[in-house]
């Protein structure tokens, strides 16, 4: 995405067609949240004009906010009496409600918010797949799924595995890395993931890169990974759940005591281009191939993957969280063809707190001004102290005190708001200021049905006061120290 600075935040080409001379505005602080106003549009400047930058090329249209299904966020919902539950669902998924979620994500196996440790066949050189079942999924995951598309039966949804079956793995274990306290795991096979020639650079993430391989890089072990995968999305389907992407492996560049699966570029290539990618083809053609989830910012490692695979077509798009946005921007100058998606919002340390609220807020901002087209968050819903069977806590938009029963609508849950409440599919962004930049997250979008939208946050310990230029008129903006603020055009 190109741009440049400019002064004036809607030029007269772009933006000729508004004339509103009113906004409404939505503000949220710590403890003071959604507070509506309206704010009118001034003759003149009273603050400094923010200098902005404008999209001048590769401007993606927004397709969707997604979050991800969890085993623990399904428990959790089913703390609540039923009515509560459906006030929950309807907030979230509803497109009429606060979230506007129309997308969902769906981990192939357990993940590390599930129960447990499961896959759909452990059964050891199951090569056939005779014996896999999703009966786990129904019992958990499916149900969650349908009460999600009783509000919104036009979710659509991605899937993306954490883990093989340990049987198709190297050390034959979910995890990769040992822990005492979490799982069962020999220490001894840790000795499988690095060698004496393990590439180390202090300053990419994960600091030390996998030598090996976790998936068996065996013909017949690739090719049942590979129908594992069509069996599972041909299983969903019949329960009128239809996948339409897939990304080979959550986190590859991950080394966890919960479910994992560490990965060489070579082997993402050899798996994806031999293997999944024709089976996929051949079984379910509507399904996309992303490449992803992208946890690293070790450059040299998505670019090998990307410069063996781009001219193929085996790869839609390409998915970043994490570590991974942080090499967002230059992946994708050099790519300029792919999509690029949001996968995982940042899940923090359990603390529930306005720093998180803001935290995600101008991750959004990062991520959205660098041209994604979806962005997926993590746990809507989970109880307590959000801590998961692996011992991570973690945040949450929503938490439910397993005790009392009580409903907590977290400070991130309204940073989110503040955006997805708003912005919908086929809106476009034309201005923004990075997150990085005097701490003031700013982006201007315009929807398809041609209003306008301002976003901006104050990250500072200080009040800020900034004019920003709307056609002939400016809005003069107060804010308060950590704060966040969300205009709406009131009249196209």
């Amino acid at each position: 995405m190109k741009s440049k600075f400019i002064v004036l935040l809607f030029s007269g080409v772009v933006f000729s067609t508004v004339s509103a001379q009113t906004f409404e505005c939505f503000s949220s602080k710590n403890n003071d949240y959604w507070r509506k106003s309206t704010v009118k549009v001034a003759k003149k400047s009273t603050f400094k004009e923010v200098e902005l930058k404008s999209v001048t090329n590769v401007n993606p249209t927004f397709q969707a906010w997604g979050t991800c299904f969890n085993e623990l966020g399904w428990d959790a919902l089913n703390l609540l009496p039923q009515k509560q539950r459906d006030s929950i669902l309807y907030n979230i998924f509803s497109p009429n409600g606060d979230l506007k979620v129309s997308m969902g994500r769906i981990p192939m196996n357990a993940n590390d918010y599930a129960r447990d440790w499961y896959s759909c066949d452990e059964v050891a050189g199951d090569f056939q797949l005779k014996y896999f079942n999703i009966e786990r999924d129904k019992r958990t995951l499916i149900p969650f799924i349908k009460e999600a598309q009783r509000y919104n039966p036009s979710l659509t949804f991605w899937l993306s595995p954490w883990s093989p079956p340990s049987w198709m793995k190297v050390n034959g274990y979910y995890s990769v890395k040992s822990d005492k306290a979490y799982n069962n795991m020999p220490a001894e096979s840790e000795i499988v993931l690095f060698d004496e020639n393990s590439r180390h650079d202090n300053r990419y993430s994960p600091k030390k890169a996998a030598s090996n391989d976790y998936l068996i890089q065996d013909d017949r072990y690739l090719k049942s990974y590979a129908n594992y995968f069509c069996k599972f999305i041909g299983a969903y389907k019949e329960e009128g759940i239809a996948i339409n992407k897939i990304f080979f492996q959550n986190e590859p560049w991950s080394y966890t005591v919960y479910p994992g699966c560490a990965w060489t570029p070579e082997g993402i290539i050899r798996f994806n281009a031999d293997y999944l990618f024709p089976v996929l083809k051949e079984k379910h053609p509507g399904v996309d191939l992303y490449f992803g989830t992208i946890n690293t910012n070790r450059f040299g490692d998505i670019d090998k993957v990307l410069s063996k695979t781009s001219t193929t077509g085996i790869f839609k798009g390409v998915g970043f969280q994490w570590e991974g946005g942080q090499i967002l921007p230059t992946i994708r100058e050099k790519y300029p063809n792919y999509k690029y998606v949001m996968t995982e919002s940042e899940c923090g340390w359990g603390s529930f707190d306005w720093k998180a609220a803001e935290h995600t807020f101008g991750l959004i901002n990062h991520y959205l001004t660098n041209g994604v087209e979806e962005y997926t968050f993590w746990n809507a819903i989970l109880s307590d102290s959000g801590v998961s069977t692996w011992g991570w806590k973690q945040n949450a938009l929503i938490r439910i005190d397993s005790k009392t029963k009580a409903i907590t609508y977290s400070p991130e849950y309204y940073a989110v708001k503040h955006y997805t409440h708003f912005i919908s599919k086929g809106s476009r962004l034309f201005y923004f200021n990075p997150r990085t930049i005097d701490k003031l997250p700013i982006m201007v979008f315009k929807t398809d049905s041609n209003k306008t939208l301002v976003f901006v946050g104050n990250f500072n310990d200080e009040h800020r006061e900034i004019s920003l230029k709307v056609n002939q008129g400016f809005l003069n903006i107060k804010l308060d120290p950590h704060s966040i603020k969300t205009f709406v055009a009131s009249r196209v």
